[in-house]
């Protein structure tokens, strides 16, 4: 018995041995590893182990120069007169790899082989060194070390994903409910009232009410006709884009045209052929749109007499830049003045946005 005493003493000493030994190892090849990070790999890392945390972590957009001690309070929010941090290089819109899985099982078998295929060679790590450069367009880069969106995935996932993909669950924005009882000759437009009571100088952020993001009302055809009179002739005064903006083009276009055939089935539909590619029929212009033919913004203008302004990510600095617009309605400005400049840039004439409002549109 004694015997049989000291050889499981005597294993169990071996076991632990081996485990501090493997301990060791691990935590020196990770100190290594950690070294040859570079600096952007290394807050990236920062940032997902902050994510990873039960404990509250500070906020990924909290200026550098604000205290991390500060005494939390009750009381009224005064705004911040500070200016926004210099660097955002290091800091990300959400991660949104984990909606590829749901979005994937809802594609065609084949489609859905091959991002899996894709997904597989993902390396998290190197992602914050591996962003598309800022001017390049996704359907011609050819570098297989600058390949992620600053969300996270890659130019041969969105490949793989293909046309017209899943966007809410991408996005995390349903589909609108279909408005089945909807009567165009009778629709008017819901009540817009942006000033009540005393006015502050805000963002003016509301929650989005995924039903109504795109509305059709009974002046729809004439909206559409007006808007297309004004770019014939005003031109690029009213629709441009810039090197850089074709994927954001895209989705964008995309989701507006898969939110219209959702809200309102009876006067939209999206077929595909192999003859023509993806078609979009509009019933109320009586007409239909051959998507591969037109740019994403004119296939917008033709449909949707909506505004849009497209902000991409820069990532050499991390601040967004007006790359790409349709703006059949803007008030002292056109595309044309304000293409290419940052967010600070463009609201540079309103009084007090710098002191008021910068270091909020910034972060």
């Amino acid at each position: 018995m004694s015997h049989t005493v000291l050889f499981i003493g005597q294993d169990m000493m071996a076991v632990a041995r081996h485990f501090i030994v493997a301990t060791a190892i691990g935590l020196l090849l990770s100190i290594i590893s950690f070294l040859l990070m570079t600096e952007s790999q290394r807050k990236f890392l920062y940032r997902r182990l902050q994510n990873m945390s039960p404990l509250p972590a500070p906020s990924q957009h909290q200026s550098p120069s604000k205290s991390s001690t500060e005494p939390s309070s009750p009381e009224k929010k005064v705004p911040s007169n500070k200016p926004a941090p210099a660097e955002y290089k290091g800091i990300f819109p959400p991660w949104r790899r984990d909606a590829l899985w749901p979005a994937a099982r809802s594609s065609p078998l084949a489609q859905n082989g091959q991002l899996h295929a894709v997904m597989d060679g993902f390396v998290d790590i190197l992602f914050p060194d591996g962003l598309i450069p800022f001017t390049a367009d996704y359907r011609t880069s050819t570098s297989p070390s600058l390949t992620y969106t600053p969300m996270g995935i890659s130019l041969s996932e969105i490949a793989a994903l293909g046309d017209f993909p899943n966007y809410a669950e991408l996005s995390g924005v349903p589909l609108p409910k279909a408005y089945s009882n909807f009567n165009i000759e009778t629709a008017l437009p819901r009540p817009y009232r942006p000033f009540r009571w005393a006015y502050h100088q805000t963002m003016s952020l509301t929650k989005l009410e995924a039903d109504w993001w795109l509305e059709v009302e009974k002046s729809y055809v004439k909206r559409v006709t007006e808007r297309k009179e004004l770019f014939a002739k005003n031109g690029k005064q009213v629709l441009d884009y810039l090197p850089g903006s074709e994927l954001g083009c895209k989705e964008l276009m995309e989701m507006a045209l898969q939110f219209l055939c959702a809200r309102y089935p009876q006067y939209f539909s999206l077929t595909y052929s192999t003859e023509k590619g993806h078609v979009f029929h509009n019933r109320l212009l009586q007409n239909e749109t051959v998507i591969r033919d037109m740019h994403p913004l004119h296939v917008i203008l033709e449909n949707v007499p909506e505004d849009f302004a497209v902000m991409v990510r820069n990532p050499e600095d991390g601040h967004y830049y007006f790359r790409a617009g349709l703006l059949c309605s803007s008030l002292g400005w056109t595309v044309a003045t304000k293409l290419g400049l940052q967010l600070k840039e463009i609201h540079k004439p309103i009084p007090d946005y710098k002191e008021k409002m910068e270091f909020s549109m910034d972060r």
